[in-house]
């Protein structure tokens, strides 16, 4: 029999329960906003459940489904699972995953305190105690037995009509402060009664809600529960307690998913999805603690910040736990698993961790590196062009290499004109961070596929309008990028004033104070690089303090501007630079009044600008051209990528 790859375990298969999973991957739940006006999955989300499937995964999860309709739900775009309308969709999802051999799991949930008061039918969120989240439901009935039953026939329902439907195994969602996970931590569960006070009063109302759903569901379906194994507040759960709930839940569930944080208090709802500032795995520790308990016999899954089959089967042999979740990998990759598993890992498209799936209000879950993700045909996948053309690309950056690689995949004669010595536009230069791995491994993952991807590259070209008609091309691209803005500011040019990027690749080195000038994000990124490595920082801007890191994805933005403040950063908003000092910078705030800033260096983050005259050189040297990424609109990686992706889809 064949060996296609060194994986020790990740293709084992693995009992949970009454079932068997073909291997130890799982893709995890996430929203993907694909249902319709009455909670009901679309024949897009068939498909998009049916290309989950297809990645080879073993179980794959439908997200946060909430069992009661009236005081329950979080979110406008979850399945409505309360009523049969939906069972003959839902059997669709799981029809379309059991022909690729997945199994499926429903994430069951409830809100609690966490309700988006815009959704409340009765005019009042349930919680275990009166303690209501900014922003979400304020007016809290703190649940009584009755309102006790109610949650938990609401759970036995929905897991029952779920299994009419052919799911596999029931999620229970007791993590990331849900209303489950506000019994069992002692931040939210301030009771004084026998559900609340010591660890087992405490556990008693989850325990009870687990007991009824095995009950119900009997032993031919599995159940899962989703816990955070360290709640990551000073007062909330942590894993000790963690272990000895999943010690009496195994009685009813067959299999437990470790993650951690909570999605409603901002500092912890960084460990929920962590960011690219993270280090991958934050949650493996959690998982071992509860795999590595002799009293818990049951599998233990573990997911935050999983990459790769490498790092599933170093977890499974260093018996951190039993089964990898991952969701963004997937997203950024469908077909990580086939590549890997063919011996090609490299050639797996990397996961930013950006949080740019994460941006889905008023669209369906986008991609930053793979912006065919969600889309409809004819941008779902790249099809096969018509017509065969000839098109020459400008510019070699994100947007250009997209470009390229797309135009190719689509069949086309493809010419990539790049004026510099190599690929990747300024992509390279924005890794030196510390924490921008991430964004190396893509950076150097666009690069080699764009040059070995089939087009014809020519490097230090400077594309002019007479070598394009030279040769005589049906389309041109255009995606000549940005460039640096340059304000016409007193001592800009001086020797202490040093350029963002050179700052963040460590080609221009800097120390003491530093004042930054620009609060975007390469401004507040370079800011904590900086206060890192012992600097003092302060950051200015003509913007208001509150908006720095503004292009940044919600999560993402909230832990940069934590760490800003954990690092002592200062943020000076509203705040115009008049003049840079050799000791220091002039400021002239909105009410008129001036401040002198002391710094040993300045670092020029003042942001970018179109490439105008580049822009207009080319725009009338043949008929169909079309400006891609910052030529076309500044903006971060996930636009360059969309424009130039759905662009050459239709060229």
């Amino acid at each position: 029999m064949g060996k296609f790859n060194d994986y020790k375990h990740v293709f084992e298969p693995i009992q949970v329960g009454p079932i068997t999973l073909k291997n130890r991957i799982q893709f995890s739940p996430h929203a993907n906003n694909m249902v319709n006006a009455y909670g009901e999955p679309t024949d897009l989300f068939v498909k998009y459940f049916e290309e989950q499937a297809r990645t080879g995964a073993g179980l794959i999860s439908i997200y946060a489904t909430p069992v009661n309709q009236e005081h329950g739900v979080d979110y406008e775009s979850e399945i409505n699972i309360t009523t049969d309308k939906v069972c003959c969709s839902l059997c669709r999802l799981t029809e379309a995953a059991h022909m690729h051999d997945a199994k499926v799991s429903i994430e069951l949930m409830h809100a609690g305190r966490g309700a988006d008061p815009k959704m409340l039918k009765r005019g009042y969120a349930l919680a275990p105690s009166d303690i209501p989240i900014p922003g979400q439901a304020q007016n809290l009935k703190v649940m009584d037995r009755d309102d006790m039953q109610e949650v938990i026939d609401n759970f036995v329902d929905c897991s029952l009509r779920a299994k009419r439907c052919n799911v596999d195994m029931i999620l229970v969602h007791g993590a990331h402060g849900n209303l489950i996970g506000q019994f069992l931590s002692p931040s939210t569960n301030k009771r004084t009664d026998e559900y609340g006070g010591s660890m087992e009063n405490r556990f008693r109302f989850p325990l009870e809600l687990l007991k009824a759903i095995r009950e119900a569901v009997g032993p031919d379906t599995a159940i899962e529960m989703r816990l955070s194994g360290d709640e990551m507040i000073e007062d909330g759960i942590h894993v000790d307690e963690c272990v000895e709930f999943v010690k009496r839940a195994q009685e009813y569930i067959d299999m437990v998913h470790i993650s951690s944080g909570l999605i409603v208090v901002w500092k912890a709802s960084f460990y929920t999805m962590p960011p690219y500032y993270m280090p991958r795995g934050n949650n493996i520790a959690f998982a071992k603690a509860v795999k590595n308990c002799p009293d818990i016999h049951i599998p233990v899954a573990v997911v935050g910040g999983i990459n790769s089959l490498e790092m599933i089967d170093e977890i499974i042999e260093n018996g951190s736990a039993d089964i990898g979740v991952m969701c963004r990998q997937f997203l950024a990759d469908p077909d990580i698993i086939h590549k890997s598993r063919a011996g090609h890992p490299e050639d797996v498209r990397p996961c930013l961790r950006c949080q740019g799936c994460s941006e889905t209000y008023g669209s369906h879950v986008r991609c930053s590196v793979n912006p065919g993700l969600g889309m409809m045909p004819p941008f779902d996948k790249v099809q096969p062009a018509p017509v065969k053309k000839k098109v020459v690309v400008v510019g070699g950056g994100v947007a250009g290499m997209t470009a390229t690689r797309t135009l190719v995949e689509r069949g086309h004669d493809v010419i990539l004109m790049e004026q510099g010595e190599s690929l990747g536009g300024v992509l390279p230069h924005i890794c030196g961070l510390p924490f921008k791995g991430d964004l190396k491994r893509y950076s150097d993952w666009a690069i080699r596929m764009t040059e070995n991807c089939g087009a014809e590259i020519r490097l230090n070209t400077k594309a002019t309008a007479e070598l394009i008609e030279a040769e005589n091309p049906d389309a041109l691209v255009v995606a000549v990028g940005s460039k640096p803005v340059k304000l016409d500011i007193p001592g800009i040019d001086g020797p202490n004033v040093k350029r963002v990027m050179d700052v963040d690749e460590g080609i221009e080195q800097v120390s003491g104070k530093v004042v930054i000038c620009g609060g975007g994000v390469s401004g507040c990124e370079c800011a904590i690089g900086l206060a890192m490595r012992g600097c003092e920082v302060a950051v200015v801007d003509m913007i208001p303090a509150e908006k720095f890191a503004d292009g940044l994805p919600e999560i993402t933005r909230n832990m940069c501007r934590m760490l800003l403040d954990d690092h002592g950063i200062s943020r000076v908003g509203e705040s115009r630079v008049t003049r840079i000092a050799e000791n220091g910078v002039e400021l002239l705030h909105s009410d008129g009044t001036t401040e002198f800033i002391e710094a040993d260096y300045v670092v020029d983050a003042f942001g970018v600008i179109q490439r105008k005259a580049d822009i207009a050189e080319l725009a009338d040297v043949i008929l169909d051209t079309y400006l891609v990424g910052d030529a076309n609109e500044i903006g971060n990686i996930k636009r360059a990528n969309f424009k130039a992706y759905t662009t050459c889809c239709l060229i």
